[in-house]
């Protein structure tokens, strides 16, 4: 049986302020956590050498358990962070060795939070479209985004995501 929700954490700092608002959000509504920064794996390669890494466990047990991938990510020169796009690029072994994985993403939800030391109105939509081509492309559900400035802490107060 599927549980609900998992957060999947991609930062370059592991007890950084993506961390800290994940940390908050997740307690506050009772969702799984998955960090990227403990597990090993590497860029997406064509030849595959690297299938015996941690991605395709990982994956293969986050699509199992959860209907809902909630990607955290610092923004980093305007984009998503390394770790996080190696992990969306590595979503091309689900379509050319693990296809029947693939496959099982279909009609799961995609949601995104972000955080800089800017404001949601100063983010340009332009980052949330890898996420929301990658949840079209994979038949998955793109519910939407929150953005935390990390200069606020009291935002990780009384949080609202429409998303949930």
């Amino acid at each position: 049986m599927m549980s609900n929700k998992v957060i999947i954490v991609g930062s370059s700092r592991k007890n950084g302020n993506t961390t800290r608002i994940i940390e908050a959000v997740a307690s506050q509504f009772e969702i799984d956590v998955v960090n990227l920064s403990d597990h090993n794996f590497s860029y997406y390669d064509y030849e595959s050498t690297n299938r015996n890494d941690d991605f395709l466990p990982l994956i293969k047990g986050i699509i199992e358990k959860y209907d809902t991938l909630i990607f955290a990510t610092p923004i980093y020169w305007y984009s998503m962070s390394g770790i996080m796009k190696v992990f969306f690029d590595r979503f091309s072994d689900l379509i050319r060795i693990e296809k029947e994985w693939g496959r099982k993403l279909r009609g799961k939800k995609m949601a995104v939070i972000s955080n800089s030391h800017d404001f949601e109105s100063e983010l340009d939509y332009n980052f949330y479209i890898p996420f929301v081509k990658s949840a079209e492309y994979l038949g998955m559900d793109y519910l939407g985004s929150k953005h935390f400035n990390a200069d606020i802490p009291e935002e990780t107060q009384n949080i609202e995501l429409a998303f949930l």
